[in-house]
């Protein structure tokens, strides 16, 4: 073994074994904060492994298209749309390779932020795909009853929506196939992939189906970042408005309100939520944020309204900046912004009577609280 590159505090960061075919380092390249790490991948698969580097969304495009044909042939194939840009490219996809054979289903699992359920369907029908919207947030809200543990409630959530899923999908005629928007830092995250890395946290996509539901699983994004999906998505015309839409975890506000969910606490935090996101998009700071959310957090503090005093919920608010979601930075809002979006959440939301800011980074804080 011969090392080829070390720091002060890491004797072995790089090393390749004497046979010049073998090579390691001690961190990750791949992510947007490693110096120099997509010059160092590209050196890798070009000068070493003799690649060509050719790859483009186009290209992607046309081979997935094929593939997917030559896949599925003349089968049924069943997708859960949440309004976000993995399950929208995905969606996509399917339907340039086999059209009506697609059939897409989004739950309001009750969860999603304020008047996105009617405003995301009437999208996906202007998009031309052939969709279902289906009313399930009794059923999701009773399957979270009593829990505060995070991985409870996200595989509740998880098994819920299976069960609504399953239900729907009966109803159509010979599925064979599972349509999925998994993309790579969802497997990364999830599951132990060859190694020892531990589970960070359940994704709903990731893991596998009920025997029951007897259908095989198409991934068209499995090895995408998510910024590749989006540029993969550009190709595709997908609605601009879906396309930089800001990642929204497939659990929703149910892993945004820490501790037990209730319809009371998710109406509290839609409303949160949506001035907190809309005055990112009237100030013309969407675009600069990667993601952005509100979290009810279980804490209650001392505050005064008027002449009273009150006891009431506080909220953070969280916006970060991101290539592909594996780190983060949190995003220097405007202090002068976030003062305002305080006061009209605390002024506007019966409830709330403290803001706090969330500056941590990925690592070593996830994006999401739960």
């Amino acid at each position: 073994m011969e090392v080829i590159a070390s720091t002060n505090d890491v004797p072995v960061a790089a090393y390749r074994l004497l046979d010049g075919m073998t090579y390691a380092v001690q961190f990750h390249p791949e992510v947007y904060h490693t110096t120099d790490g997509l010059q160092l991948l590209h050196n890798f698969v070009i000068g070493i492994c003799d690649c060509t580097g050719d790859w483009t969304p186009h290209g992607f495009v046309e081979t997935t298209v094929k593939r997917l044909e030559q896949e599925l042939g003349q089968d049924q194939v069943v997708l859960a749309l949440s309004g976000g840009v993995d399950s929208s490219v995905a969606a996509l996809l399917l339907d340039r390779a086999i059209g009506d054979q697609l059939h897409c289903i989004f739950v309001d699992n009750g969860l999603l932020r304020k008047d996105e359920f009617e405003r995301v369907l009437e999208s996906y029908r202007h998009l031309g795909l052939n969709i279902t919207g289906v009313d399930a947030k009794d059923e999701f809200l009773t399957a979270l009853k009593g829990l505060e543990d995070p991985e409870a409630k996200r595989k509740a959530i998880g098994k819920a929506f299976i069960d609504v899923f399953d239900r729907e999908a009966r109803r159509i005629t010979d599925v064979k196939w599972l349509g999925q928007g998994t993309i790579y830092p969802d497997v990364i995250e999830s599951v132990s992939v060859n190694g020892p890395s531990v589970t960070i946290k359940s994704h709903h996509n990731v893991g596998g189906l009920p025997a029951r539901m007897n259908l095989k699983v198409v991934e068209p994004l499995r090895l995408l970042f998510k910024d590749e999906v989006r540029r993969v998505g550009k190709e595709l015309g997908l609605d601009p408005n879906i396309l930089g839409r800001h990642p929204f975890p497939g659990p929703g506000l149910g892993i945004r309100i820490l501790g037990e969910v209730t319809s009371e606490k998710v109406a509290l935090l839609q409303e949160v939520d949506h001035i907190f996101i809309q005055g990112l998009r009237d100030e013309g700071l969407y675009d600069k944020v990667w993601q952005a959310g509100a979290i009810l957090l279980p804490v209650r503090s001392v505050g005064v309204m008027g002449d009273e005093r009150t006891y009431e919920n506080a909220v953070a608010l969280r916006a970060v900046t991101s290539m592909d979601g594996m780190t983060a930075d949190w995003c220097h809002l405007p202090y002068e912004f976030l003062a305002r979006i305080s006061n009209a959440i605390i002024n506007r939301v019966r409830g709330v009577n403290r803001v706090v800011y969330d500056i941590s980074s990925k690592p070593p804080a996830t994006i999401e609280w739960e």
